[in-house]
């Protein structure tokens, strides 16, 4: 996650977009708007400047080349993207892809700030229709050839809406990014984090996280601000202003982390017919349960601990967690419960074979030996889906 900033002319754009059906310009006064990000902020670090179409940002569009346990398949979005992400739903640039299994065989995928085709040409360039999240659905089991997108709820003619809304102001509130989804009770569930403003690479400040509910299978959202907890380490909720989720024994898990790159991670845990009800929690003190207080939670990995995904691995018969880890873009490590104890990580993608990756998030149907998860790289701000060949 982190700021993008993009300014470009409209001819920057007229090879590869002006054929991808882009929503139709208006020629009348400057509004305003979301328009382009080029004094906002995406999910996350501060990496300014970055654009996500191919040669113009540097990159010649093409996956990574991955030379360890680890190979990009494909990706989910952006021009290069089989699932043409910018004709169906105007998105040109996205990250992160929070994946969860909605209950009905689909899985549902969030992702974070967004860029597609200017609505304004003539005042923000040729990219801007900033959204501060999407949502997109998929049936796909195949993932050896990448992952289909299917469908994704719209405001308008192939444009995907903005699930979750936000103010868009500095220091009060930049923008609203899921960090981790669940299906609980037949009701769609997104964690998410109000950012009020982004700091250097890898830092940033919440306002508070929150749960926002759908019933119609990610169409509406309502944020329910019983579930607001305030970034406030005195009473710990400041520990759990991003998560991850995963079910066992009739419970869902919460593992939480402080907003940025560099916190540890915190467990909390309720049962599934109460998962909206805050005072239901349990946190994981190191040696039992304690009911009610956030602040008796203590880390359970030690930090620093990036974006983060946890399932439970079928091959392997632990649960696995994934994140970044400072240094590499995705470490594993693995459990016989989800309090741990966590073993040692294990690392799925070096730094040295990509730069600037981030979101390891996995697939909620992957749980052979090949592990398939989703990333973002900063350099051209799309999503790719990644296989890794466990043990």
């Amino acid at each position: 996650m982190r700021r993008i900033g993009i300014a470009l002319s409209a001819t920057c754009l007229a090879a590869t977009v002006l054929t991808a059906g882009a929503p139709t310009a208006s020629a009348g006064p400057c509004t305003g708007g979301t328009g382009s990000l080029g004094s906002s902020a995406s999910s996350g670090s501060s990496f300014g400047g970055t654009n996500p179409i191919p040669w113009l940002n540097g990159s010649d569009g093409g996956l990574p080349n991955l030379k360890g346990r680890s190979q990009a398949v494909a990706h989910l979005t952006g021009l290069d993207s089989p699932n043409d992400s910018v004709r169906r739903f105007n998105v040109v640039g996205t990250d992160l892809g929070i994946m969860w299994d909605n209950g009905s065989g689909q899985i549902l995928t969030a992702f974070g700030d967004t860029v597609g085709v200017s609505r304004q040409p003539f005042c923000e360039g040729l990219l801007g229709d900033w959204r501060s999240n999407v949502l997109f659905r998929s049936t796909d089991h195949n993932l050896a050839d990448g992952m289909t997108i299917d469908s994704a709820p719209l405001d308008g003619d192939r444009h995907a809406k903005e699930i979750i809304p936000s103010k868009k102001i500095d220091g009060v509130e930049m923008t609203t990014i899921p960090t981790a989804g669940v299906e609980a009770n037949g009701i769609q569930y997104i964690n998410f984090m109000s950012v009020r403003s982004w700091g250097e690479p890898g830092e940033w400040v919440t306002n508070f996280s929150a749960l926002a509910s759908s019933v119609d299978n990610g169409e509406k959202w309502k944020v329910d601000l019983t579930t607001v907890r305030p970034n406030d380490p005195l009473t710990g909720n400041g520990n759990f202003q991003m998560g991850a989720y995963v079910k066992d024994g009739g419970f869902v898990y919460l593992f939480g982390t402080p907003s940025g790159r560099k916190g540890s991670v915190s467990l909390a845990r309720v049962k599934e017919a109460d998962f909206a009800n805050q005072i239901a929690y349990e946190y994981w003190d190191g040696h039992g349960w304690t009911p009610t207080v956030p602040a008796a939670a203590t880390p359970v990995i030690a930090g620093p601990v990036g974006e983060m995904s946890v399932a439970y691995n079928d091959h392997l018969r632990k649960f696995i967690a994934l994140y970044s880890d400072g240094s590499n873009p995705a470490v594993m490590r693995v459990a016989d419960r989800p309090e741990g104890p966590w073993g040692s990580p294990d690392v799925l993608i070096g730094s040295r074979e990509v730069s600037g990756m981030y979101g390891a998030y996995i697939h909620p149907w992957s749980s052979g030996r090949d592990l398939y998860f989703v990333a973002t790289t900063w350099s051209d701000y799309n999503v790719m889906l990644i296989k890794a060949t466990l043990p």
